[in-house]
């Protein structure tokens, strides 16, 4: 005679081995899914400047959209520093690398364990020198320090002095925009370039640059910054001559540089889309991490602000 409590154990020794394969699957799931994911870095220059912390925001959305985990760090505008944070990057395993290169010569030496390891880069804003990146998403720097030198000319009537508010020296941003501007004014035989200095990118800095450069040159009548945090120094230490007895142009188009148009004070500047800069090379990447093929450089547009057409950026 069989045991009555037979089927039941049978019953549930059968349950207890459908459990246990549907967790078995669920686990080997959830393993797949984990291994399906990427991880990026995102290396920035710096985030104490408006202009990079929007690229960083632009970068994050495309991150999001993709699908991809974005991991962002913060070079505090030191060679040394994103060179160790990307070496941390190759050896922890990141799928592809961004960077916005602290200077565009030392970041040959930054990206070289990248390289050694066969990770895909994307450079964003500024150039690598000396090293093979996959991709390079720009604005087109030359043409925009061009568009600057026109604007200032004809605010100044195409006569008198400037001053030339330099950025971090050894970046593609700061010696292509600076080569553009004095390209441009070899069109103006009436204004003449009689002072020109790094104040790095830095707003501060630039307050002090601007203040000694404007005592030593006091009747200069316009001045060309290569990014809105300088200029929005060199405003400071112009005071109630900005906008008036000196026609201040900037570049970048940060929402600080467009108030400044709008209170008269910055003539113009030269709009990037640091959001736009961000995602495009996040696509980009996405693309590599694909294996499909990119271009090697990918232009974004820049516009030249001013009055005229500030509300359509503000």
């Amino acid at each position: 005679m069989m045991n009555s409590s037979t089927p039941l154990k049978a019953a549930a020794v059968t349950m207890s081995l459908a459990l246990l394969l549907g967790t078995t699957a669920c686990n080997r799931g959830g393993d797949d899914a984990a291994a399906d994911s990427r991880s990026v870095t995102l290396s920035v220059s710096t985030l104490n400047n408006p202009f990079f912390v929007e690229l960083r925001d632009g970068a994050q959305e495309a991150a999001d959209a993709a699908g991809v985990d974005l991991e962002v760090v913060d070079a505090q505008n030191d060679s040394a520093t994103q060179t160790n944070q990307l070496a941390t990057a190759a050896t922890s395993g990141t799928d592809g690398v961004i960077i916005n290169p602290v200077d565009s010569d030392a970041a040959a030496a930054s990206v070289a364990p990248l390289v050694s390891n066969s990770t895909p880069i994307v450079a964003v804003d500024r150039a690598v020198n000396g090293a093979e990146v996959q991709s390079l998403v720009s604005s087109d720097n030359v043409a925009g320090g061009k568009q600057a030198a026109d604007e200032l000319a004809k605010a100044m009537g195409e006569q008198g002095t400037v001053i030339v508010l330099q950025g971090v020296a050894g970046t593609s941003a700061s010696r292509d925009r600076g080569a553009g501007f004095a390209e441009g004014m070899e069109a103006y035989p009436g204004i003449e370039i009689v002072a020109q200095q790094t104040a790095n990118f830095d707003r501060a800095e630039a307050l002090n640059v601007a203040t000694n450069l404007l005592q030593a040159n006091p009747g200069v009548t316009g001045l060309f910054a290569e990014n809105d945090e300088m200029a929005l120094g060199a405003i400071q230490a112009l005071g109630a001559r900005a906008g008036e007895d000196v026609k201040v142009v900037g570049f970048d188009g940060t929402a600080d540089g467009l108030a400044a148009i709008e209170a008269g004070t910055l003539t113009a500047t030269i709009a990037q889309q640091p959001a736009e800069l961000g995602k495009r090379s996040v696509e980009v990447l996405v693309q590599l991490l694909d294996e499909e093929a990119v271009e090697e450089a990918i232009p974004v547009p820049v516009t030249t602000v001013t009055t005229e057409n500030v509300a359509d950026f503000a």
